[in-house]
Parts: structure tokens; C-alpha cells; sequence
């Protein structure tokens, strides 16, 4: 069930990063879920320490795992649009 949830959060914080990010129209549902899954590990891992451990991303379905799985998406959205790799 786990891995379940962990998708739908992923889709979830992808399309929300990528409405933010205006590159809605260029990822598909498969591109939303890994950019959401992956902007919650750059979450998770690398805003953290910065902010002393708060950043719980990927524990689960809540609201702050949620904010700060679009905060690494939309991080990761624009170093893909600074690589040339989204438009």
C-alpha cells in the first residue's frame, strides 16, 4: 500500500510543480510521478538541514509532505529547464 500512496503523492506534487513551473503541457502522467517522487528525495535530503530536519517529505499523505514535495519538484523542474532538458 505503501508504494501505492507514494505514487499518488509523487503524481500529485509533480502536477502541482509542473502548473507552477508552466510545463504542464510537455510531461505526461509518467514524467509527473517520477519528477514528483524525485523532488521529494531532493526535498528530503537536501532543504533539511537547511531547515533543521523539518522537511518531512515522502514519510506518508500529509500536507507538509505534500508542500515540500512540490518545493523539490519545482526545484528539479528548474535545474531540467536550465539544462535545456524541459522547455
Amino acid at each position: 500500500m505503501g508504494i501505492i500512496i507514494t505514487i499518488l503523492v509523487g503524481a500529485l506534487c509533480g502536477w502541482l510543480a509542473s502548473l507552477i513551473m508552466k510545463t504542464d503541457g510537455q510531461q505526461g502522467a509518467i514524467a509527473n510521478i517520477l519528477i514528483g517522487i524525485v523532488g521529494a528525495v531532493i526535498a528530503q535530503f537536501a532543504l533539511s538541514p537547511l531547515i533543521g530536519g523539518a522537511a518531512n517529505a515522502g514519510t506518508g499523505f500529509s500536507f507538509w509532505s505534500i508542500i515540500w514535495g512540490v518545493v523539490g519538484s519545482v526545484i528539479l523542474i528548474a535545474i531540467l529547464k536550465a539544462l535545456r532538458v524541459l522547455k
